[in-house]
């Protein structure tokens, strides 16, 4: 049984560090995509990670503005009881719907088993529920790459994994016309606008940006220090001229877990060189 001030994994509930009975030990919430820690029982200080994160809480105000622009009655409940509680430039995108302009929402999934389960699913059920309110259309981006990078699995079984995810995501029943599912290993060498915007997100950012961003070992392989580079891609729709008819600065809004904003700072950094629009995002709760 762990105690209350023991640093817990919240992935697997077990301690990593045990802190001493006056906490002298204990170390601020640590959040990023591949490392979820706190030292408290209670789990994640959220209003702590809004200020360390330098997001913008969604208040009641914000969401009452939601529901005038969108004209309904009521929000969907994981944004109505706080499940999506942060967000950055989602006043943006709302400024976008108000002066009658399209925009797009992109999420994503990393196969990391051959199913999922609710927790996996949040960012898509509040995606799909987006689409229908603003009928938008929706990119989702599977990146088998990464789970090959960061585990000992073959390309086989990251596939397979992969495939069945896909199933997963479209038993929720998206818009099967406005929504385009694709995996990275399969679809990045395809397409000429995907990867003119990953050459043009590589020129742009520096190495000394990319250490700030992302931390790797010296021990790691390079496909790490690259990939959150993939995943920026799709936040331009520069990337995928066969939706957008080549139009370039259709804004984007992301809906992922709080643990993925470290890797949007960057296209965020770099979007202004490019001439592109900054990207927004709405944070769900770990």
């Amino acid at each position: 049984m762990s105690s209350e001030t023991d640093i817990l994994d919240t992935s697997t509930g077990k301690p990593l560090v045990a802190a001493d009975q006056k906490g002298q030990n204990a170390v601020e919430d640590f959040v990023d995509p591949w490392n979820i820690c706190t030292s408290s029982m209670k789990g994640v200080d959220y209003d702590k990670l809004i200020k360390k994160f330098g997001c913008s809480a969604i208040d009641d105000s914000l969401i009452e503005r939601f529901k005038r622009v969108a004209k309904i009655e009521e929000v969907h409940p994981l944004l109505r009881l706080g499940v999506f509680f942060s967000h950055r430039d989602l006043h943006v995108i709302l400024d976008c719907v108000e002066r009658g302009q399209k925009f797009y929402l992109y999420t994503g999934r990393c196969p990391s088993s051959d199913a999922m389960h609710l927790g996996h699913l949040i960012p898509f059920l509040f995606t799909k529920w987006l689409q229908e309110v603003f009928d938008v259309p929706v990119i989702i981006q599977i990146t088998d790459d990464e789970e090959y990078f960061w585990k000992d699995l073959s390309l086989e079984k990251v596939k397979e994994n992969a495939l069945v995810n896909i199933k997963d995501i479209i038993a929720i029943e998206f818009h099967p016309g406005k929504t385009f599912i694709f995996r990275n290993l399969e679809y990045m060498g395809q397409s000429i606008g995907f990867q003119e915007t990953l050459a043009g997100i590589k020129k742009q950012d520096t190495f000394n940006e990319n250490r700030r961003h992302f931390v790797f070992s010296d021990s790691d392989c390079m496909a790490k220090l690259l990939f959150p580079y993939n995943q920026a891609v799709p936040s331009f729709s520069s990337a995928f001229p066969q939706i957008f008819k080549g139009i370039t600065d259709v804004p984007c809004l992301i809906p992922c877990g709080i643990e993925q904003d470290l890797y949007f700072r960057m296209p965020r950094d770099v979007a202004p060189e490019m001439e592109f629009l900054k990207l927004s995002l709405v944070h769900s709760k770990l």
